[in-house]
């Protein structure tokens, strides 16, 4: 059941979301099936400039190609995009085409302007990102081909980047040997969500013992315990942080499952959002600050897009939050939406920072509109 129906503003805040759905659809997606698109190469440009045109190519990533995968395939059927199925559909072939390495397994890390491997390396956020895409693409098509490339990035990061401690390494070379990477928070968060898409979409006892066995894992080794925060690498390394949009991303993974939601992550990112929202989300703008030390102190004050999304994202589940969520709402929409698409980065004084938009922040405002969308509904 909604909790949006406790707000005395429910219609005052559900204008604000329909205001930022509609720029959505009539400004945002049209970006990357216009302007955005190189069809030479069938990929998305990394970035447009504030005037739409794309910048200059320097390479492509397999990661931002999965992204886009997801953009479209969550769109299919959405009679303001007919085209999404098309685009979708090559978008999936375009990472077979571009990134697959055929010699040994996995997706390169990137390809340079002219469509040729540059970095070659293979990373598990990138893998992340296909388990991720192909699992919501293939919930939509049901094609064998697509639960094939599913199936085989599955196995490769079972295989190749998984540790016995239930972790998984960031980086390996192009030949799957180490480069003594160790495990880093952001890859893994995107895992599990890859992983709990892939049970959305299909019973998996595999998949399903993975993802607790590194849920286990991530709160033994990287959960902070004074404050229940995900560090961003593991604890007791040199130099760590943590970052507020994280533990709300995080939170929402975690609470919108029922396979998690009992886990003993769960109970300390309940006490993560409450500690992040108190020392990094300024409680009368509600920007969200980027990165904060172990005490909490900030690191950097920049305001990201994406973790004002996470966080009116998280705030959907969160009880009593109807005040809160109405502000952050008017925040994204006087802030961060205009007419030409988004800003990307604001400052500590809310003075535009970043003036490019990257294709892979679709994804954050597309999962972002769609737990308002549920919220709302």
């Amino acid at each position: 059941m909604s909790n949006a129906s406790t707000s005395p503003s429910l219609s005052e805040s559900t204008a604000l979301f329909s205001a930022a759905q509609q720029h959505f659809h009539s400004v945002i997606v049209p970006l990357w099936q216009g302007p955005g698109w190189n069809p030479e190469l069938a990929l998305p440009f990394e970035a447009l400039d504030a005037d739409n045109a794309p910048l200059a190519p320097q390479r492509y990533r397999a990661m931002a190609c999965a992204r886009q995968l997801y953009l479209f395939s969550s769109l299919i059927g959405d009679a303001r995009t007919p085209l999404a199925a098309e685009r979708a559909a090559t978008l999936f072939r375009s990472l077979q085409r571009h990134f697959h390495d055929a010699e040994h397994g996995g997706w390169f890390y990137s390809i340079d302007a002219q469509g040729a491997p540059l970095d070659r390396r293979k990373d598990l956020y990138t893998h992340a990102f296909i388990i991720f895409a192909c699992a919501h693409y293939w919930a939509r098509v049901r094609e064998p081909l697509v639960e094939s490339v599913l199936n085989a990035a599955l196995k490769v990061v079972t295989e190749r980047f998984a540790s016995d401690d239930g972790l998984y390494e960031a980086v390996l070379a192009e030949d799957w040997s180490s480069l003594a990477s160790g495990p880093l928070q952001n890859p893994l968060m995107h895992l599990a969500e890859a992983f709990l898409a892939t049970l959305a979409v299909r019973d998996d006892a595999a998949v399903r013992h993975s993802l607790l066995d590194l849920c286990d894992a991530l709160q033994q080794r990287f959960v902070e315990p004074r404050h229940g925060v995900m560090m961003e690498k593991p604890l007791g390394a040199v130099d760590n942080w943590f970052e507020p949009g994280h533990q709300f991303e995080w939170f929402f993974l975690l609470q919108s499952s029922s396979l998690l939601r009992s886990s003993p992550l769960h109970a300390s990112l309940e006490q993560a959002f409450a500690h992040a929202e108190q020392v990094g989300v300024d409680s009368r703008s509600g920007a969200v600050s980027a990165m904060l030390d172990i005490d909490g102190g900030v690191l950097d004050a920049t305001q990201r897009i994406w973790a004002q999304a996470e966080y009116l994202r998280a705030l959907t589940l969160r009880p009593d939050s109807a005040a809160r969520l109405q502000r952050q709402l008017q925040g994204l929409q006087q802030h961060f939406l205009h007419a030409k698409g988004w800003n990307e980065c604001l400052d500590a004084n809310g003075v535009l920072s970043r003036r490019d938009m990257p294709s892979t922040t679709p994804y954050h405002l597309a999962t972002c509109y769609l737990g308002l969308a549920e919220y709302f509904g």
